[in-house]
């Protein structure tokens, strides 16, 4: 069997979502026989379009700004509308992640965003599988998903602090969120091929 391909098309401003992505990355390919492919939306090439139409899974990560993704993911939303009157991704698997500065900071708008650009396009989306950490008073901001999110990897980092500063427990998050979604594209190959 080829292995499982996951693109992770995504946009950073100032690299807090790029962190992201690269743990994203990280998820994906621990899990055997699964690879991941960065895109970074900003400028795509069309070798990234080829990447993208070929992929088993595709993980859409943007910083939320003003509420929503960000412009730069915007634009590349609309420049996949050849791909949706083909339904070039159809049945794909889709994820999404995304930071913003506040621990809100209204990233249940740009999951929800992301996922009906899943929905429009015909794919089935992967949410994160995450009961939510950080909310009891033996818990800790160190948990998987400390911000409670369950329709995707949900991040917060300081307006003020580089990638760097991107929270350990967000980046663990991520990871988790790219082994989720290659470990189900390899289920869903295999329903499928069955």
């Amino acid at each position: 069997m080829n292995p499982i391909t996951v693109a992770i098309a995504y946009f950073s401003g100032y690299g807090h979502t790029l962190a992201l992505a690269t743990a994203v990355r990280d998820g994906v390919e621990s899990v055997a026989d699964a690879d991941a492919a960065m895109v970074n939306v900003a400028f795509p090439a069309e070798t990234d379009w080829e990447t993208l139409d070929a992929a088993d899974a595709i993980i859409f990560g943007t910083p939320t700004y003003m509420g929503t993704a960000s412009s730069a993911f915007h634009v590349f939303a609309e420049a996949t509308s050849s791909r949706w009157s083909r339904q070039a991704w159809k049945d794909k698997l889709a994820a999404g992640f995304t930071n913003s500065g506040s621990m809100s900071g209204d990233k249940l708008h740009t999951l929800q965003y992301l996922s009906l650009l899943a929905a429009q396009h015909g794919m089935h989306w992967i949410s994160l599988g995450l009961m939510p950490g950080w909310n009891t008073t033996t818990s800790s901001q160190d948990d998987h998903n400390r911000l409670g999110f369950y329709l995707g990897a949900g991040a917060q980092t300081w307006n003020d602090q580089g990638p760097e500063a991107v929270h350990a427990a967000d980046l663990a998050t991520a990871r988790y969120l790219g082994t989720r979604v290659a470990t189900q594209a390899r289920v869903y190959r295999g329903a499928v091929l069955a």
